[in-house]
């Protein structure tokens, strides 16, 4: 076979664009293997690779490991300035949300937890990871990083539903301000794992730092989504 020109690798990938965008392939449903593809198409697995990934960029499709690759679901839209937590937000569309707790840990802060929290001085933190669906399909990788000292007995609670509810009732937080950073990132390997991913595959990575009324910071989470999963809205009213 010969390997395919740009405007060859073109036709692929609009092709199996409009396909999908006509509905002939659902959501969810898999694709054609690699190598079924290569021959339908009459071209390299190499160009079908490049094609796959090209629309896994523009989220029309995602891979799993060692299962293939799949039409994605409509993106979550996504306003980080919500005070809404996950199950509200994805209830508000319609969609089905789930959490399932994956570890928690307590340990003395370093690293870019410490730089997070704008630590000074050594102070041991609670890490909570946790496993979030939407629609039975992990898609977002969570760790929440908290001050011990500000939430005393808080392992013993329920993990799986809203720490921010749980902030408020329990210990009387609330967030006053966020900062937000939004990175584009390779997944490290308990996160490929968790959202089965190929490590080092594409994730958007949000690092947000909370902090309560009285301007003190007191957690801090980081987010790794599908990036085929969320879409970003910016909103100031919401």
């Amino acid at each position: 076979m010969k390997i395919a020109t740009p405007t060859q690798l073109s036709r692929i990938k609009q092709t199996l664009k409009e396909q999908i965008e006509s509905g002939v392939m659902q959501t969810r449903q898999k694709l054609p293997s690699e190598r079924e593809l290569s021959e339908l198409f009459s071209t390299t697995r190499i160009t079908i690779k490049e094609a796959l990934v090209a629309l896994e960029t523009e989220g029309k499709i995602y891979r799993e490991e060692r299962r293939g690759w799949f039409v994605s679901p409509e993106r979550i839209r996504y306003n980080p300035l919500s005070r809404s937590h996950f199950h509200q937000m994805i209830r508000d569309q319609n969609r089905i949300a789930e959490t399932k707790l994956v570890k928690v840990r307590s340990e003395m802060a370093a690293g870019e937890y410490s730089h997070a929290l704008k630590l000074s001085e050594i102070t041991q933190i609670h890490i909570i990871e946790r496993l979030r669906y939407i629609d039975g399909r992990a898609v977002l990788f969570v760790e929440n990083c908290l001050k011990a000292r500000l939430f005393h007995g808080i392992l013993d609670e329920t993990l799986t539903l809203s720490l921010t509810t749980l902030y408020k009732e329990k210990y009387g937080y609330e967030t006053h301000r966020s900062h937000f950073d939004v990175i584009p990132t390779a997944a490290p390997s308990h996160v490929a794992k968790a959202l089965n991913l190929t490590e080092g595959q594409p994730v958007l990575k949000i690092c947000r730092v909370n902090y309560k009324q009285d301007g003190e910071i007191m957690d801090c989470e980081f987010e790794y989504w599908r990036p085929d999963a969320v879409m970003l809205t910016i909103d100031s009213a919401g």
